[in-house]
């Protein structure tokens, strides 16, 4: 397992390296005058756009622009967001952790929910619980993001009013997070409320990621139930399966121990997918609440042709799907040794 493990991490920054040719590669397709907009900041500049593409070497060969990303972006100098009117850098730093409390918040009830009920599925196959259950993903499978989003403001808070509106805060716990500001140790509202002893901006924050949450839950875990499902309904009839009943162990035993842990395999390497897209941003569910994620900004950047904030924005997804690869591939091969090859 070991050995496993390092071969993985030996291999990452190769990886990363080839991601980054990629993504800086794909701007080639950009006309030097197009690649030098992102760099402007005012009118003047604008009117010098032939100063910027020689200051910044964007009609210079492929390999000798990569370098020079390369060594601005070893620095830490990713460029200017527009979208955010802050370096990539600090916009990163200042709205992933946002991205990564509504992931945490959010991925529990997803692979809890989508594993649970698809294994009830599978165990109660044709049954009325199946047939619930098959209904329910096949309309939240089909039902787009943004839809299931607006439904939900519409009718919890537009109609009855019991949820807050769009946003991380409250308009009161805004100007009261203002006079008295939360010091600043994980980046997560909540989590930052919590040890600073401030539970009104706890329990905002928490009621603001209700609707996110439920909109995520019902999307993405429409996916693990059906995998889970036909996993389970697989593992049962096999012939491990039939002997361990034969042997006499308890239904609860076979179903649990045997048949879900192998079903489990391919719903792993799903569940890694949905952390990967919920850390990349959760760009249509951020949008739509107004959320202070890097999905939002992602597409802020991405409709106002922000080149530099675009190209963080994919950077970063790279990164995190690499790792999240990682994670998935090593608790893969805990559960399966077969794919350890030591």
């Amino acid at each position: 397992m070991l050995a496993f493990v390092v071969r993985r991490l030996l291999a990452l920054p190769a990886v990363l390296f080839a991601l980054s040719l990629v993504i800086v590669g794909l701007l080639q397709l950009l006309s030097p005058e197009q690649r030098a907009v992102a760099f402007v900041q005012n009118e003047q500049q604008m009117r010098n756009l032939e100063q910027i593409i020689r200051e910044k070497g964007l009609d210079r060969p492929f390999y000798v622009q990569y370098w020079s990303w390369l060594k601005d972006a070893l620095q830490g100098n990713l460029g200017f967001s527009k979208a955010s009117n802050k370096p990539v850098l600090d916009t990163i730093k200042e709205r992933f952790p946002a991205t990564v409390e509504l992931a945490l918040f959010a991925s529990l009830p997803i692979i809890a929910f989508g594993i649970w009920l698809g294994t009830l599925a599978g165990l109660n196959k044709d049954g009325p619980i199946d047939q619930l259950a098959r209904i329910f993903a096949v309309i939240a499978y089909n039902v787009p993001t943004f839809v299931m989003g607006i439904l939900l403001l519409v009718v919890f808070y537009g109609f009855l009013g019991w949820a807050p509106g769009p946003g991380q805060l409250s308009p009161e716990s805004q100007i009261a997070f203002l006079l008295n500001p939360i010091p600043r140790r994980t980046g997560m509202l909540s989590i930052d409320a919590l040890l600073a002893g401030n539970f009104t901006i706890f329990w905002d924050v928490l009621r603001h990621l209700i609707l996110p949450v439920i909109t995520l839950t019902t999307v993405s875990s429409a996916t693990l139930l059906k995998v889970t499902r036909s996993s389970m309904l697989e593992a049962l009839s096999q012939d491990y399966v039939r002997t361990a009943r034969a042997k006499g162990l308890p239904d609860r035993v076979v179903n649990l121990k045997h048949a879900r842990k192998n079903a489990l395999l391919p719903v792993i390497t799903l569940s890694g997918f949905t952390v990967m897209g919920l850390l990349s941003g959760a760009v249509i569910t951020e949008t739509i609440y107004a959320y202070p994620g890097i999905g939002s900004w992602g597409a802020a950047a991405a409709v106002m042709f922000d080149v530099p904030g675009i190209m963080g924005f994919a950077l970063l997804t790279a990164v995190i799907t690499v790792l999240v690869n990682l994670v998935t591939d090593i608790l893969y091969a805990w559960i399966d040794p077969r794919v350890r090859f030591d």
